[in-house]
Protein backbone atom coordinates (compact mmCIF):
# COMPACT_ATOMS: atom_id res chain seq x y z
CA UNK A 1 0.00 0.00 0.00
CA UNK A 2 2.83 2.41 0.76
CA UNK A 3 5.55 1.30 -1.63
CA UNK A 4 7.26 3.52 -4.17
CA UNK A 5 5.01 5.50 -6.48
CA UNK A 6 4.13 3.94 -9.81
CA UNK A 7 2.85 5.66 -12.96
CA UNK A 8 -0.75 5.65 -11.77
CA UNK A 9 0.26 7.26 -8.47
CA UNK A 10 2.00 10.02 -10.40
CA UNK A 11 -1.09 10.42 -12.60
CA UNK A 12 -3.18 10.92 -9.46
CA UNK A 13 -0.66 13.52 -8.29
CA UNK A 14 -1.10 15.36 -11.59
CA UNK A 15 -4.89 15.36 -11.21
CA UNK A 16 -4.90 16.69 -7.67
CA UNK A 17 -1.90 18.94 -8.28
CA UNK A 18 -3.60 20.56 -11.28
CA UNK A 19 -6.57 21.45 -9.10
CA UNK A 20 -4.22 22.78 -6.42
CA UNK A 21 -2.33 25.04 -8.82
CA UNK A 22 -5.52 26.35 -10.43
CA UNK A 23 -7.15 27.09 -7.07
CA UNK A 24 -4.09 28.82 -5.67
CA UNK A 25 -3.47 31.02 -8.71
CA UNK A 26 -7.17 31.81 -9.13
CA UNK A 27 -7.43 32.83 -5.48
CA UNK A 28 -4.22 34.83 -5.64
CA UNK A 29 -5.60 36.80 -8.58
CA UNK A 30 -8.81 37.53 -6.65
CA UNK A 31 -6.91 38.74 -3.58
CA UNK A 32 -4.31 40.85 -5.38
CA UNK A 33 -6.56 42.42 -8.00
CA UNK A 34 -10.27 41.88 -7.23
CA UNK A 35 -11.49 44.38 -9.83
CA UNK A 36 -9.15 43.01 -12.46
CA UNK A 37 -10.46 39.52 -11.73
CA UNK A 38 -14.04 40.80 -12.01
CA UNK A 39 -13.36 42.23 -15.45
CA UNK A 40 -11.45 39.12 -16.57
CA UNK A 41 -14.21 36.62 -15.68
CA UNK A 42 -17.01 37.81 -17.90
CA UNK A 43 -19.75 35.56 -16.54
CA UNK A 44 -19.42 36.95 -13.00
CA UNK A 45 -20.91 40.24 -14.14
CA UNK A 46 -24.31 38.53 -14.32
CA UNK A 47 -24.27 38.29 -10.51
CA UNK A 48 -24.15 42.05 -9.99
CA UNK A 49 -21.63 44.88 -9.57
CA UNK A 50 -18.12 44.22 -8.27
CA UNK A 51 -17.59 44.04 -4.51
CA UNK A 52 -13.86 44.02 -3.73
CA UNK A 53 -14.33 42.81 -0.15
CA UNK A 54 -16.55 39.91 -1.22
CA UNK A 55 -14.23 38.93 -4.07
CA UNK A 56 -11.22 38.97 -1.72
CA UNK A 57 -13.04 36.78 0.81
CA UNK A 58 -13.70 34.17 -1.87
CA UNK A 59 -10.10 34.52 -3.05
CA UNK A 60 -8.83 33.48 0.37
CA UNK A 61 -11.07 30.40 0.24
CA UNK A 62 -9.49 29.45 -3.09
CA UNK A 63 -6.00 30.12 -1.70
CA UNK A 64 -6.65 27.86 1.28
CA UNK A 65 -7.99 25.10 -0.97
CA UNK A 66 -4.96 25.37 -3.24
CA UNK A 67 -2.48 25.17 -0.36
CA UNK A 68 -4.21 22.20 1.29
CA UNK A 69 -4.53 20.33 -2.01
CA UNK A 70 -0.87 21.06 -2.75
CA UNK A 71 0.08 19.43 0.55
CA UNK A 72 -2.13 16.42 -0.26
CA UNK A 73 -0.57 16.10 -3.71
CA UNK A 74 2.78 15.08 -2.22
CA UNK A 75 1.27 11.74 -1.13
CA UNK A 76 -2.41 11.30 -2.07
CA UNK A 77 -2.53 7.80 -0.57
CA UNK A 78 -1.52 8.96 2.90
CA UNK A 79 -3.11 12.42 2.71
CA UNK A 80 -6.42 11.66 1.02
CA UNK A 81 -8.28 13.05 4.04
CA UNK A 82 -6.42 16.31 3.56
CA UNK A 83 -7.43 16.28 -0.11
CA UNK A 84 -11.09 15.89 0.89
CA UNK A 85 -10.82 18.90 3.21
CA UNK A 86 -9.03 20.95 0.57
CA UNK A 87 -11.66 20.02 -1.97
CA UNK A 88 -14.63 20.79 0.29
CA UNK A 89 -14.94 24.46 -0.70
CA UNK A 90 -14.47 23.72 -4.39
CA UNK A 91 -17.10 20.96 -4.31
CA UNK A 92 -19.59 23.07 -2.34
CA UNK A 93 -19.05 25.95 -4.79
CA UNK A 94 -19.73 23.64 -7.72
CA UNK A 95 -22.87 22.20 -6.13
CA UNK A 96 -24.19 25.69 -5.52
CA UNK A 97 -23.71 26.56 -9.19
CA UNK A 98 -25.63 23.42 -10.16
CA UNK A 99 -28.42 24.43 -7.79
CA UNK A 100 -28.56 27.89 -9.35
CA UNK A 101 -29.11 26.58 -12.86
CA UNK A 102 -31.63 23.95 -11.69
CA UNK A 103 -33.57 26.58 -9.72
CA UNK A 104 -33.57 28.99 -12.65
CA UNK A 105 -31.35 31.53 -10.91
CA UNK A 106 -28.67 31.23 -13.59
CA UNK A 107 -28.96 30.75 -17.35
CA UNK A 108 -27.74 27.51 -18.88
CA UNK A 109 -25.44 29.50 -21.17
CA UNK A 110 -23.58 31.05 -18.26
CA UNK A 111 -23.52 27.76 -16.35
CA UNK A 112 -21.83 25.85 -19.16
CA UNK A 113 -19.35 28.66 -19.75
CA UNK A 114 -18.39 28.56 -16.07
CA UNK A 115 -18.47 24.76 -15.74
CA UNK A 116 -14.83 24.01 -16.67
CA UNK A 117 -13.48 26.38 -14.02
CA UNK A 118 -16.15 25.68 -11.40
CA UNK A 119 -16.78 21.93 -11.73
CA UNK A 120 -13.47 20.85 -13.27
CA UNK A 121 -11.11 21.33 -10.29
CA UNK A 122 -13.19 19.43 -7.69
CA UNK A 123 -13.93 16.72 -10.25
CA UNK A 124 -10.20 16.17 -10.82
CA UNK A 125 -9.66 15.66 -7.09
CA UNK A 126 -12.55 13.22 -6.75
CA UNK A 127 -11.35 11.24 -9.78
CA UNK A 128 -7.86 11.01 -8.31
CA UNK A 129 -9.15 9.84 -4.93
CA UNK A 130 -11.46 7.32 -6.59
CA UNK A 131 -8.48 5.83 -8.42
CA UNK A 132 -6.52 5.47 -5.18
CA UNK A 133 -9.52 3.94 -3.41
CA UNK A 134 -10.12 1.45 -6.22
CA UNK A 135 -6.47 0.37 -6.02
CA UNK A 136 -6.61 0.15 -2.20
CA UNK A 137 -3.69 2.54 -1.95
CA UNK A 138 -5.07 4.78 0.77
CA UNK A 139 -4.28 5.23 4.43
CA UNK A 140 -6.79 4.08 7.07
CA UNK A 141 -5.98 7.07 9.27
CA UNK A 142 -8.58 9.62 8.07
CA UNK A 143 -11.43 7.12 8.42
CA UNK A 144 -13.78 7.82 11.36
CA UNK A 145 -13.58 5.19 14.08
CA UNK A 146 -16.84 3.41 13.27
CA UNK A 147 -16.06 3.28 9.54
CA UNK A 148 -12.62 1.80 10.23
CA UNK A 149 -14.04 -0.73 12.71
CA UNK A 150 -16.68 -1.81 10.18
CA UNK A 151 -14.01 -2.39 7.53
CA UNK A 152 -11.87 -4.40 9.93
CA UNK A 153 -14.84 -6.49 11.06
CA UNK A 154 -15.41 -7.44 7.44
CA UNK A 155 -11.91 -8.99 7.45
CA UNK A 156 -13.01 -11.11 10.45
CA UNK A 157 -10.23 -9.80 12.69
CA UNK A 158 -11.55 -10.69 16.14
CA UNK A 159 -9.33 -8.27 18.03
CA UNK A 160 -10.95 -5.20 16.45
CA UNK A 161 -13.86 -5.31 18.92
CA UNK A 162 -11.39 -5.26 21.82
CA UNK A 163 -9.70 -2.20 20.34
CA UNK A 164 -13.05 -0.54 19.69
CA UNK A 165 -14.19 -1.05 23.27
CA UNK A 166 -10.99 0.40 24.73
CA UNK A 167 -10.84 4.09 25.62
CA UNK A 168 -8.27 6.81 25.04
CA UNK A 169 -8.61 7.00 21.23
CA UNK A 170 -6.93 3.58 20.92
CA UNK A 171 -8.47 2.82 17.51
CA UNK A 172 -7.17 6.09 16.06
CA UNK A 173 -3.70 5.40 17.45
CA UNK A 174 -3.83 1.89 15.99
CA UNK A 175 -4.76 3.34 12.61
CA UNK A 176 -1.63 5.49 12.68
CA UNK A 177 0.47 2.49 13.71
CA UNK A 178 -0.71 0.51 10.69
CA UNK A 179 1.09 2.95 8.38
CA UNK A 180 4.53 1.50 9.11
CA UNK A 181 3.56 -2.04 8.06
CA UNK A 182 4.57 -2.62 4.46
CA UNK A 183 6.57 0.60 4.09
CA UNK A 184 8.92 0.35 1.12
CA UNK A 185 10.90 2.94 -0.79
CA UNK A 186 14.50 1.74 -1.18
CA UNK A 187 13.97 -2.01 -0.85
CA UNK A 188 12.64 -4.20 -3.65
CA UNK A 189 9.27 -5.89 -3.29
CA UNK A 190 10.87 -9.32 -3.01
CA UNK A 191 13.23 -8.26 -0.21
CA UNK A 192 10.40 -6.67 1.73
CA UNK A 193 7.98 -9.58 1.48
CA UNK A 194 10.59 -12.27 2.10
CA UNK A 195 11.64 -10.46 5.27
CA UNK A 196 8.02 -10.22 6.41
CA UNK A 197 7.46 -13.89 5.61
CA UNK A 198 10.48 -14.87 7.68
CA UNK A 199 9.34 -12.79 10.64
CA UNK A 200 5.73 -13.97 10.52
CA UNK A 201 6.82 -17.59 9.95
CA UNK A 202 8.50 -17.59 13.35
CA UNK A 203 5.21 -16.47 14.90
CA UNK A 204 3.61 -19.69 13.55
CA UNK A 205 0.35 -17.87 12.75
CA UNK A 206 -1.36 -19.29 9.66
CA UNK A 207 -3.88 -16.46 9.04
CA UNK A 208 -1.10 -13.88 9.48
CA UNK A 209 1.12 -15.71 6.99
CA UNK A 210 -1.79 -15.83 4.55
CA UNK A 211 -2.21 -12.05 4.86
CA UNK A 212 1.47 -11.44 4.14
CA UNK A 213 1.28 -13.96 1.28
CA UNK A 214 -1.70 -12.12 -0.23
CA UNK A 215 0.14 -8.80 -0.29
CA UNK A 216 3.28 -10.44 -1.68
CA UNK A 217 1.31 -11.95 -4.59
CA UNK A 218 -0.34 -8.58 -5.22
CA UNK A 219 3.16 -7.09 -5.42
CA UNK A 220 4.25 -9.57 -8.09
CA UNK A 221 5.71 -12.56 -6.22
CA UNK A 222 4.57 -15.96 -7.42
CA UNK A 223 2.79 -18.38 -5.04
CA UNK A 224 5.40 -21.08 -5.76
CA UNK A 225 8.23 -18.72 -4.82
CA UNK A 226 6.49 -17.87 -1.55
CA UNK A 227 5.79 -21.52 -0.70
CA UNK A 228 9.39 -22.51 -1.32
CA UNK A 229 10.59 -19.77 1.02
CA UNK A 230 8.19 -20.91 3.73
CA UNK A 231 9.41 -24.52 3.42
CA UNK A 232 13.09 -23.58 3.61
CA UNK A 233 13.82 -23.92 -0.12
CA UNK A 234 14.13 -20.32 -1.25
CA UNK A 235 14.58 -20.04 -5.02
CA UNK A 236 17.45 -17.54 -4.77
CA UNK A 237 20.19 -16.47 -2.38
CA UNK A 238 18.56 -13.04 -2.14
CA UNK A 239 15.23 -14.56 -1.07
CA UNK A 240 16.98 -16.75 1.50
CA UNK A 241 18.94 -13.79 2.88
CA UNK A 242 15.86 -11.62 3.40
CA UNK A 243 13.76 -14.50 4.76
CA UNK A 244 16.46 -15.56 7.22
CA UNK A 245 16.94 -11.93 8.29
CA UNK A 246 13.26 -11.59 9.17
CA UNK A 247 13.27 -14.93 10.98
CA UNK A 248 16.38 -14.00 12.98
CA UNK A 249 14.87 -10.69 14.09
CA UNK A 250 11.60 -12.32 15.15
CA UNK A 251 13.29 -15.21 16.97
CA UNK A 252 15.59 -12.95 18.96
CA UNK A 253 18.76 -14.30 17.33
CA UNK A 254 20.92 -11.24 18.05
CA UNK A 255 24.09 -12.53 16.39
CA UNK A 256 22.22 -13.92 13.40
CA UNK A 257 20.21 -10.75 12.84
CA UNK A 258 23.34 -8.61 13.11
CA UNK A 259 25.32 -10.77 10.68
CA UNK A 260 22.54 -11.02 8.12
CA UNK A 261 21.81 -7.32 8.53
CA UNK A 262 25.44 -6.47 7.82
CA UNK A 263 25.29 -8.59 4.67
CA UNK A 264 22.11 -6.87 3.52
CA UNK A 265 23.60 -3.46 4.24
CA UNK A 266 26.75 -4.33 2.27
CA UNK A 267 24.73 -5.49 -0.74
CA UNK A 268 21.82 -3.07 -0.74
CA UNK A 269 22.61 -0.17 1.58
CA UNK A 270 21.73 1.06 5.05
CA UNK A 271 18.35 2.40 3.92
CA UNK A 272 17.24 -1.06 2.76
CA UNK A 273 18.38 -2.62 6.04
CA UNK A 274 16.36 0.01 7.91
CA UNK A 275 13.19 -0.69 5.93
CA UNK A 276 13.49 -4.45 6.28
CA UNK A 277 14.14 -4.18 10.02
CA UNK A 278 11.10 -1.95 10.47
CA UNK A 279 8.87 -4.38 8.58
CA UNK A 280 10.17 -7.45 10.42
CA UNK A 281 9.30 -5.73 13.70
CA UNK A 282 5.95 -4.20 12.71
CA UNK A 283 4.47 -7.26 11.00
CA UNK A 284 4.61 -9.12 14.31
CA UNK A 285 2.18 -6.72 16.01
CA UNK A 286 -0.85 -8.63 14.74
CA UNK A 287 -0.03 -12.20 15.83
CA UNK A 288 1.27 -10.92 19.16
CA UNK A 289 -1.97 -9.03 19.75
CA UNK A 290 -4.06 -12.06 18.78
CA UNK A 291 -2.21 -14.25 21.26
CA UNK A 292 -2.47 -11.68 24.03
CA UNK A 293 -6.22 -11.29 23.55
CA UNK A 294 -6.87 -15.02 23.28
CA UNK A 295 -7.75 -15.08 19.57
CA UNK A 296 -4.94 -17.36 18.39
CA UNK A 297 -5.86 -20.78 19.72
CA UNK A 298 -5.93 -22.35 16.24
CA UNK A 299 -3.32 -20.44 14.33
CA UNK A 300 -0.64 -22.81 13.10
CA UNK A 301 0.86 -22.68 9.63
CA UNK A 302 -0.04 -25.69 7.49
CA UNK A 303 3.05 -27.62 6.52
CA UNK A 304 3.62 -27.96 2.78
CA UNK A 305 6.24 -29.50 0.60
CA UNK A 306 8.51 -27.21 -1.44
CA UNK A 307 7.90 -26.93 -5.16
CA UNK A 308 10.85 -27.98 -7.25
CA UNK A 309 11.86 -25.67 -10.08
CA UNK A 310 11.67 -27.32 -13.49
Amino acid sequence: MYSRFDMIDHFVQILIGSSAVFSFLFGLYMVIDPYGWYNFVETVKATGPANAHFITDIGFAYLFSGLVLGYATLHPGLRWGTAVIGNAWLAAHGIFHIYEVVAGLCSEDIFWREAPGVLGPPALVFIGLAIQLARQRISPVPLPKQAFVSVMRATKEAYIDDLSNAKGFLVEKFQHGMLIVGHRHHATASLLHMTCLGAIRFEDCGPCVETVRKYAIADGLSPDRIQNALTGKAVSAEDALAYDFGFAIASGDIAGAAGLGDEIEKKFGREVRTELSLNAASVRIFPAMKRGLGHASVCQIPRAEPIENP
